[in-house]
């Protein structure tokens, strides 16, 4: 069945809520990434700040003069934005224009109308000791107005000055730009240094809780019953654990990193707006509601078109696993053309929901940098006017101008991480539900193993199914001494691979009781049952790595005890003509190893495991007569002192059995000795019958 990825939410903010739990092992470097963000982000919103303030307050100069008389006191003394210190010399009142946004032109012109103001603007700096400044003062006395603090002149007369001159009297100017210069540096330095703190931790973080919800993720699954594992893809679950759990290390690299700053800078630019100019500030904002609707409609349309496609990646991938996996079959029926044809067509349609996408993406880059450009135009249109009227300065229009750029390129990004957050969404959907799947045998025995176990085993009217009123034992009833071997017959689907998962409680019976030394198996807890209680499959799962690791795996034991227990099944004798012998590196399934050696060490890993209980599951099933035989003095050495279970269709390798149970549709019909069954003319005897006369 093929199963294709569907995206139901952009945002939810349950996963979300979930997903950030992770970070409570993390809570300091947490903080510390936001505190590192924060600083990034202030540093980063006062550079334009730093330029309005050079450009204003040491480049372009510029002071209003004002009679000194008592109207002109009373005037200023009404106006409660008029600054504290006023610059007196001579009879005039000297205020810089950059307090002066309260006075508009009309205002100016009336005054100056009425002899209270100068119309040409004047230039004023701090009076120095310096000698060179003490000698243009006496030299310009003509030019210069003076007082015991200050030194001014009209702006129009900075001309009259020599180059080297106006360097001496703009010397303060020129230090103060020089610091300013530093600051912007160390504001550089800041944006830098505290950016690459915070995308540092996040990213530290982001590997940590991945590693976390992996972690889970594993510990969760193999927790999980046969059931659950055997109608769950492996595949699926792979993909849960691996690539959806990468969807999350973008959500905080990506998303939720970015997604701060981004809001903290576009709150930012909208409040320095507002400390530097209220009115431009307002202008600059009535721009804005477009590119929210546009931020909106281009929400939605990624949105349609991420969805399609994801859908028609994963019909893409679902088509290549299927015809590349049964190519045989595509070639025994010569179907290569009509594959390729259907291929191009699902190919087709994948390339025009990518180029959907693309679509929406082109087209909205384009439209934020039409919006940009528009908020640049209004600000220098309505900035260019109070300009000029004296209501705001260049200073200011030019921060606005830094400020609404800085303000666009995050409503980009916010945009383009839309895609990005949905499917982190999607990742961390599928990684909750599958955690919030509980489908376990409970583990809430509290009995320890007696010691040492003796291995007697009593099924009670047992009954069980996988499937509901699909019953596959019925009302099973035996029992087993401690060291005898049973052997489990019948035709296919009888029941007998299920004795041996119900008896290491591989799934859970649903009436009756099976009991270990008197004691129901329910009541251990389920480490020490499988302990007790171990079934050597027909398909053997050879894990990759060495030899001795495979046959250890899951104890810690010596490498003599891993040798003595390969001697004791009879795998010393293949494993000591390999070339590294026990440390021979094997590949997963133990490809390079043949059917009857892989048998060898699966015998060799219950030895060393030392069970009580053993279940031999068509254990040589696989194997032909010749390797079989080497096969059975493994096994007989294997079960020698033990409990064992013996199922096999091959009734040559069950003669030997103390007893030999015979099953039909879950129910036990027949018990005895070869000879017995053989006497009683039943099941078995037709079996042998079908076997070994015919």
């Amino acid at each position: 069945m093929r199963t294709e990825e569907q995206i139901i939410k952009g945002y939810d903010p349950v996963i979300t809520r979930r997903i950030l739990s992770y970070l409570s092992s993390y809570k300091l470097l947490t903080a510390v990434a936001l505190i590192a963000l924060a600083i990034a982000a202030v540093s980063e919103l006062y550079t334009p700040v730093i330029i309005q303030q050079a450009v204003d307050r040491e480049i372009l100069v510029r002071y209003a003069a004002f009679e000194d008389s008592e109207d002109m006191h009373s005037y200023l003394d009404e106006h409660a934005e008029v600054p504290d210190t006023v610059h007196t010399i001579g009879d005039q009142l000297f205020i810089n224009y950059q307090d002066l946004a309260w006075l508009s032109r009309e205002e100016s012109r009336r005054l100056q109308e009425a002899g209270m103001m100068e119309e040409q603007e004047w230039y004023l700096t701090e009076r120095r000791d310096e000698d060179e400044f003490i000698r243009l003062t006496e030299k310009h006395r003509d030019l210069l107005v003076l007082s015991e603090t200050h030194a001014g002149l009209p702006r129009s007369d900075l001309s009259e000055l020599e180059r080297e001159e106006i360097r001496v009297l703009r010397a303060q100017n020129l230090e103060n730009i020089w610091n300013m210069a530093g600051l912007y540096f160390l504001l550089l330095v800041s944006v830098f240094i505290f950016s690459f703190i915070q995308v540092y931790l996040m990213t530290f973080i982001a590997q940590q809780v991945m590693k976390d919800i992996r972690v889970d993720l594993f510990r969760h699954v193999i927790s999980q019953s046969m059931a659950f594992l055997g109608r769950t893809p492996v595949g699926t679950l792979v993909t849960r654990i691996t690539n959806d759990v990468e969807t999350i290390n973008e959500f905080f690299t990506s998303v939720t990193t970015s997604l701060l700053k981004n809001v903290a800078m576009m709150i930012g630019v909208l409040a320095v707006f507002f400390l530097l100019d209220y009115s431009l500030a307002w202008i600059t904002a009535a721009t804005l509601p477009p590119v929210i609707i546009g931020m909106i409609f281009y929400r939605l349309k990624a949105r349609d078109s991420y969805r399609r496609v994801r859908l028609w990646i994963s019909r893409v991938n679902a088509f290549l696993s299927e015809h590349i996996s049964g190519m045989d079959v595509v070639q025994m029926f010569a179907r290569e053309g009509k594959s390729r044809s259907f291929f191009g067509r699902l190919n087709d349609k994948l390339l025009r929901a990518n180029l959907a996408e693309m679509y929406v993406v082109a087209t909205f880059r384009p439209l934020v940098n039409f919006f940009t450009s528009t908020s640049i135009a209004v600000i220098v249109y309505f900035g260019a006017s109070m300009v000029l009227d004296a209501n705001l300065s260049l200073g200011v229009l030019i921060a606005y101008i830094n400020l609404i750029n800085m303000f666009y390129h995050p409503v980009m990004e916010i945009a383009e991480q839309f895609t990005v957050l949905q499917s982190a969404m999607a990742g961390g959907e599928r990684i909750f539900n599958l955690l919030d799947e509980h489908d376990q045998i409970p583990d809430t025995g509290t009995a320890r193993l007696p010691e040492p176990v003796s291995g007697s085993i009593t099924f009670e009217n047992v009954c069980f199914a996988y499937k509901e009123n699909e019953p596959v034992i019925r009302d099973l009833s035996f029992s087993v001494k401690p060291g005898e071997q049973i052997a489990i017959v019948g035709y296919t689907g009888a029941g007998k691979t299920t004795i041996a998962n119900l008896l290491a409680r591989l799934w859970d019976i649903q009436e009756g009781s099976i009991r270990l030394d008197g004691r129901d198996i329910r009541e251990y807890r389920l480490a020490y049952l499988r302990k007790a209680i171990q079934p050597v499959q027909q398909d053997v799962f050879i894990f990759s790595g060495t030899i001795a690791e495979n046959i250890s795996f899951g104890t810690d034991i010596s490498r003599s005890q891993i040798e003595a227990a390969a001697k004791l099944v009879q795998a010393d004798t293949f494993i000591s003509r390999l070339p590294h012998g026990y440390d021979t590196q094997l590949t997963e399934w133990g490809a390079n190893l043949s059917t009857g050696e892989r048998q060898l060490i699966s015998f060799s890993r219950v030895v060393a495991h030392d069970p009580r209980v053993i279940i031999l599951d068509e254990a040589t099933a696989s194997v032909d007569t010749e390797t079989e035989v080497l096969i059975q003095q493994g096994i007989r050495r294997l079960m020698k002192g033990r409990t064992s279970f013996i199922i096999a269709h091959r009734l040559s390798t069950v003669r030997h059995a103390d007893r030999i149970m015979v099953l039909s549709a879950g129910r036990l019909v027949e018990m005895g000795s070869h000879r017995e069954l053989l006497d009683k003319r039943g099941i078995y005897y037709n079996l042998y019958q079908l076997q070994f006369e015919s």
